[in-house]
């Protein structure tokens, strides 16, 4: 706990014991007294009711405002991948017909002669910068 929220709490706990000494120690009739304590701890739970439905009416804004943010990022993604599987299909469309046309070998039909690793990582490095 923070050394500024362990203040506001030791704060908070004192005042609330220094109210409740002062009414004990007032000088009226206890029954008087009693009804002020009462009517304190009712004060005090009805704030409590009313910072806690506040908290709950933030949230839902919170909630109701992020669920509109959350689909319009979400369609924007889908549209990205649906455009880059529709390049997808041109490239394979183009790599189809260009191997059709004989201008490229298909990989199956490659025959790699050398087992050397240099000469495999040559063709890796070479594939990667591709």
């Amino acid at each position: 706990m923070g050394k500024g929220l362990s203040f506001a709490a030791g704060a908070a706990v004192g005042a609330a014991a220094g109210v409740v000494l002062g009414v004990m120690f007032a000088p009226r009739p206890g029954s008087e007294s009693r009804a002020m304590a009462a009517d304190m701890a009712n004060d005090a739970w009805d704030s409590a009711v009313d910072m806690y439905e506040q908290g709950v009416d933030q949230a839902r804004n919170a909630m109701d405002d992020f669920g509109p943010t959350m689909d319009a990022a979400t369609d924007e993604l889908r549209a990205k991948v649906d455009l880059a599987r529709e390049r997808m299909d041109q490239l394979r469309e183009q790599l189809n017909d260009a191997v059709a046309a004989g201008t490229v070998t298909p990989a199956a039909d490659v025959v790699v002669e050398a087992a050397d690793p240099e000469v495999d990582a040559d063709a890796a490095n070479a594939a990667d910068e591709a």
